[in-house]
């Protein structure tokens, strides 16, 4: 089945954050203190989702309070940190959610999130992904992780569903 057929059946995105949802990288300062870049537009790919009733999930394997923020600001409250295998994380957001893995996209970019890949409808990789993660893939983003990945994801589920232009017209009361 081609991605766009798959896509059109989606309720759920999942997302890991590093290499994602950021570029990959982790800044500490010697303090401790973890920083984290994200990317204003996949912001907006994933407010647009939820305009649209597409619920948006992360499930990653780091702790951070950085990433809560980001959440709370996204109004993402299906959240799973610190997750060693993220099966268990999908299946608790799946069950929260109210939706299946058949109708849940995830994104991931490195070999932790392999595991997923086969249970859910949408396997997706940003550009930049490790080879094995861009093999594996059904859908793979012509942009990197943390530079407009989510994003076009978001535009390319949307646009399956034929509900971009509504998406952009409920946010942004603005016509395409």
């Amino acid at each position: 089945m081609k991605a766009e057929a798959i896509a059109k059946k989606i309720k759920l995105v999942c997302l890991d954050v590093d290499g994602v949802l950021t570029d990959g990288s982790i800044i500490i300062s010697g303090q401790g203190e973890l920083f984290k870049q994200f990317y204003v537009r996949d912001g907006l790919g994933i407010k647009f989702l939820q305009d649209c009733g597409i619920q948006v999930a992360i499930c990653t394997g780091r702790q951070s309070d950085i990433v809560i923020e980001r959440a709370k600001e996204l109004g993402i409250t299906l959240l799973m940190q610190g997750q060693k295998d993220k099966r268990e994380g999908l299946a608790e957001i799946c069950r929260k959610a109210g939706v299946s893995p058949e109708e849940t996209a995830y994104m991931g970019d490195d070999i932790p999130d392999l595991c997923l890949f086969p249970l859910v409808a949408l396997s997706c990789a940003p550009s930049d992904a490790s080879v094995v993660a861009l093999k594996k893939a059904r859908w793979v983003s012509r942009f990197p992780g943390g530079h407009g990945a989510v994003r076009e994801l978001a535009e390319f589920i949307l646009k399956s569903q034929g509900r971009f232009e509504e998406a952009v017209m409920k946010r942004l009361n603005t016509e395409l």
